[in-house]
C-alpha cells in the first residue's frame, strides 16, 4: 500500500513512531507498539448473512486462508504477559481471498479508542512520556486524563487478564461501511468472539503464571486442536456516530454473524514473517468501505512507515 499524499498525516505518524520510541526504546525489526506477537493460520468461513451484508469476496467464498496475529500491547518485544501494561491485547488478521491480495481486521481487547484524532493522541503519548514517577502532581498524563473524558474511560475501562488469547473478546477500533451487492450501505464495528467463551485470571491465578504464559498456552493450545472465533459486526443505528471511535454504540443495536473462523498451525518462520507483514486498518476491498473516521488513514501510514522501517533493520535479540 502507499504511503498517503499527505505531508501532514506523514509528519504525524512519524511523530507517533517516535514518541513510542521513546517510550519503550528502540528495538529493530519489531514494531514501536504491540512488538511481542505470533503468528496462526487458519481458514474463515462466512455466514449466509455476511454475504447479504457485503458483496466482499471472502464473503463470497466457501472458504478463505487467513493469518491471525496475537499480541501484547507496549513497543517492548519482551514485556511480560502479567505486565498490566501488557494490555490490551491484540488481534490482526488477514483475508487472503486471492494473489497478492487481501484485507485486514486490527482489533484490541478493550472496546473503544483513547483519543479522537491522531493529534490527540500523540498529545497523550507526550503526556505519558513526561509523566514519571518524581513528577509533581498533577502530572502531564493526569492533567490530560482530566481534560479528555475520552481517554480517562479508555485508561479506567477493566482490562482482566485472559487465560487465553484464545478466550479473549477483540472490538474493531474504527467504523466501516458494508456494500451489498444491491448497494445498501450498512456501517458496522468488527467484534470477534471466542469460541472457548470469555475466560480471565483471578489475581492468585495471575500470580502463577510465567512471563510467556499467553504464548505458551496457544502454542499448546493450537497443537492440541483448532483454535475458534466467530466474526460479528455491531451494526450502526440511526443517528450513531461513525467517524468517532470514543464513542461507544448503544449495546442494543444488532450483531451480525459474519462468520465463523478456524485458527489450525503456527506460521512457519515466526520472527521473520512478523517483520514482514504490515497489516491495514483501511479495508481496501470492493464491498467493504471505510469511514470518514481520521484514526483510519493515521493509523494505516503508522503501519506502513513502521513497517518498512522493521522490514530494513537487522533485530535486536530477545
Amino acid at each position: 500500500m502507499p504511503l498517503p499524499n499527505d505531508e501532514k498525516l506523514i509528519k504525524l505518524s512519524e511523530d507517533i513512531i517516535a514518541k513510542f520510541d521513546q517510550l519503550f526504546g528502540m528495538h529493530p525489526g519489531f514494531r514501536p507498539a504491540h512488538a511481542k506477537g505470533v503468528l496462526l493460520s487458519g481458514t474463515f468461513k462466512p455466514s449466509e448473512e455476511a454475504k447479504k451484508l457485503s458483496k466482499a469476496p471472502h464473503f463470497a467464498s466457501e472458504a478463505t486462508p487467513v493469518t491471525v496475529r496475537f499480541s501484547d500491547s507496549t513497543g517492548v518485544p519482551v514485556i511480560p504477559d502479567s505486565d498490566p501494561n501488557s494490555m490490551p491485547r491484540g488481534m490482526a488478521v488477514r483475508f487472503h481471498y486471492g494473489e497478492r491480495k487481501h484485507t485486514d481486521i486490527v482489533a484490541h481487547s478493550t472496546d473503544g479508542f483513547p483519543t479522537r484524532t491522531g493529534a490527540e493522541f500523540l498529545e497523550f503519548l507526550g503526556a505519558i512520556a513526561t509523566s514519571g514517577p518524581d513528577t509533581p502532581h498533577p502530572t502531564p498524563v493526569e492533567q490530560f486524563l482530566g481534560a479528555h473524558p475520552a481517554a480517562l474511560a479508555f485508561v479506567q475501562a477493566p482490562k482482566p487478564f485472559p487465560v487465553s488469547f484464545a478466550t479473549e473478546k477483540y472490538y474493531g477500533v474504527t467504523a466501516a461501511a458494508f456494500i451489498s451487492e444491491s448497494g445498501a450501505e450498512q456501517f458496522f464495528r468488527y467484534r470477534i468472539l471466542p469460541d472457548a467463551g470469555e475466560q480471565y485470571l483471578d489475581d492468585e491465578g495471575l500470580k502463577a503464571k510465567g512471563p510467556n504464559y499467553e504464548f505458551e498456552e496457544i502454542v499448546a493450545r493450537v497443537g492440541g486442536g483448532a483454535v475458534k472465533f466467530r466474526v460479528m459486526a455491531q451494526l450502526a443505528g440511526p443517528g450513531d456516530a461513525v467517524d468517532d471511535a470514543t464513542i461507544h454504540w448503544p449495546e442494543e443495536r444488532r450483531v451480525a454473524e459474519l462468520g465463523t473462523r478456524e485458527l489450525t498451525a503456527l506460521v512457519p518462520n515466526d520472527a521473520e514473517e512478523q517483520r514482514s507483514v504490515i497489516f491495514d486498518p483501511v479495508p481496501r476491498v470492493e464491498g467493504i468501505e471505510p469511514s470518514a473516521d481520521p484514526l483510519l488513514e493515521l493509523r494505516a501510514a503508522v503501519y506502513l512507515i513502521s513497517g518498512r522501517r522493521r522490514r530494513a533493520a537487522e533485530p535486536a535479540k530477545v
